[in-house]
């Protein structure tokens, strides 16, 4: 490779570095705006003034306000500064390595909790803004769904186990642990009941082996 093509592909890579450096920096001044602010009032021009770029430079890295809330999710979700399919996420893979269904249910419902602390105050926001923009609630709604399509996997592998519950059926149980683990129920539980993210962790693992699973391994 000669010179010339190295310093390219160097600049290149340097372009790209600092490129995702300022797409994160967009996102934080976006999380840090909607939590305190409100959705509503967290403008894409008071975001890229906090993150000190231009408006343009955040629609060409991001993109629109709802697609700023998109990725603030999505980083909640995934714990990371970016993006992770749930099969590509170690805490997913574990569970599903798991063979115990009970265990697997708790380390579930442990994975369950460590996100929604950080995604509850997001799903606020995300709350207080799908009233009124269509936008807002479709990221909501896609998110959701994707929920249900992984909540239907994991009562899948329990059922492979033959642990299932005689008479309950897979989309049954799928529902189940959906509505469970929804961010509305764990702010419900946390904020409007006082319960610690600890005890709706264990009253999720608990909920679901009794409701699930047979009584016997």
């Amino acid at each position: 490779m000669s010179e010339s093509v190295k310093k390219r592909s160097y600049e290149a890579r340097g372009r790209r570095a600092a490129s995702a450096a300022t797409r994160q920096r967009i996102v934080d001044a976006a999380r840090e705006l909607m939590l305190s602010t409100g959705y509503r009032a967290t403008t894409v021009a008071a975001v890229a003034a906090a993150a000190e770029v231009n408006v343009d430079t955040i629609y060409r890295l991001v993109g629109r306000k709802p697609m700023l809330l998109r990725e603030l999710i999505e980083q909640a979700i995934s714990g990371q500064d970016r993006a992770v399919v749930a099969e590509q996420r170690a805490p997913i893979q574990a569970i599903r390595a798991e063979p115990d269904p009970a265990l697997k249910l708790t380390m579930y419902a442990r994975a369950i909790r460590e996100t929604h602390e950080r995604l509850a105050p997001l799903f606020v926001a995300l709350r207080d803004a799908s009233t009124t923009e269509p936008e807002a609630q479709q990221v909501w709604q896609e998110i959701s769904e994707r929920r249900a399509t992984n909540m239907r996997k994991l009562v899948g592998e329990i059922a492979d186990t033959g642990r299932l519950r005689p008479g309950l059926s897979i989309d049954d149980a799928a529902d189940t642990v959906w509505v469970m683990n929804s961010p509305e129920v764990f702010v419900m539980l946390t904020s409007e009941r006082g319960w610690t993210p600890e005890r709706y962790e264990r009253w999720l693992a608990e909920s679901w082996c009794r409701l699930l699973l047979t009584d016997t391994a």
